[in-house]
């Protein structure tokens, strides 16, 4: 028989390993974005960062956010999850700040795997990075999560895009989602016929995860984003119990 205890009063529910910290936007989020919970296998907590708009935090960088999120990382600690995420690859602004200020894991950016895959993938080639603008991202968003300065990087971004521009970054209310997929499948063509020493992608930005499949079918290269980086600090705190021997 296996008796359980609560090891906490004030909590009411449990099973909630993963908490994503989310921007006060509206649009669509599909299946396969982080901003849907239908993406996992597993149950996630929402916490919307209030005031965290695209603009404050894409264009204008405002470092008056910060407390909010560190705010908001507290209360999705004390409501019991063991990780926390952002929903903005942008969010790595952040990373830092948020990091010192509870006591569990941080993971607020995609790019946190730019170290991981320049590592595992054959020497002399690069990580193609796209990204939601390009234009707004800058030195302290690589900083922030240990990419070096020197990294040779490819950078593209989604800002050109018209159904992606107007869906996201601009809160149309409406997406077109195969013509995102055309979108991006363009993009990621485009600079595998540019830079011929690409050796993965990134998607940076939380709303391409649902295309990665349709990046890999037309460059044969490994896709990282989002979801495999959450699935993989997941599994590291649920792990598998073996037993036995065959």
């Amino acid at each position: 028989m296996t008796i359980y205890f609560a090891n906490d009063s004030k909590k009411s529910w449990y099973g909630e390993a993963i908490g994503i910290l989310i921007l006060d936007a509206t649009y669509p989020c599909i299946p396969g974005n982080v901003g849907n919970a239908t993406t996992y296998d597993f149950p996630v907590r929402y916490k919307v960062v209030k005031g965290a708009t695209i603009e404050r935090l894409l264009t204008q960088r405002d470092p008056a956010l910060v407390q909010p999120f560190i705010d908001a990382a507290r209360e999705l600690e004390a409501e019991g999850v063991k990780a926390i995420t952002g929903a903005c690859g942008f969010m790595a602004l952040f990373q830092q700040e948020i990091r010192r200020s509870v006591g569990i894991p941080v993971f607020m950016s995609s790019l946190l795997q730019v170290p991981f895959i320049q590592q595992i993938i054959t020497p002399g080639k690069n990580v193609a990075v796209i990204t939601a603008d390009a234009t707004a991202i800058t030195p302290d968003h690589f900083l922030n999560v240990g990419i070096n300065p020197e990294t040779p990087l490819i950078l593209a971004g989604m800002e050109n895009c018209p159904e992606f521009s107007e869906s996201v970054l601009k809160e149309k209310g409406s997406l077109d989602s195969d013509k995102i997929e055309g979108e991006i499948v363009g993009v990621a063509r485009q600079l595998v016929q540019k830079h011929p020493d690409i050796g993965a992608f990134l998607l940076e930005c939380s709303d391409l995860p649902p295309y990665a499949a349709a990046v890999f079918k037309e460059t044969h290269l490994p896709v990282f984003d989002f979801i495999t980086m959450i699935k993989h600090v997941y599994t590291t705190l649920t792990p598998t119990p073996y037993s036995g021997f065959m």
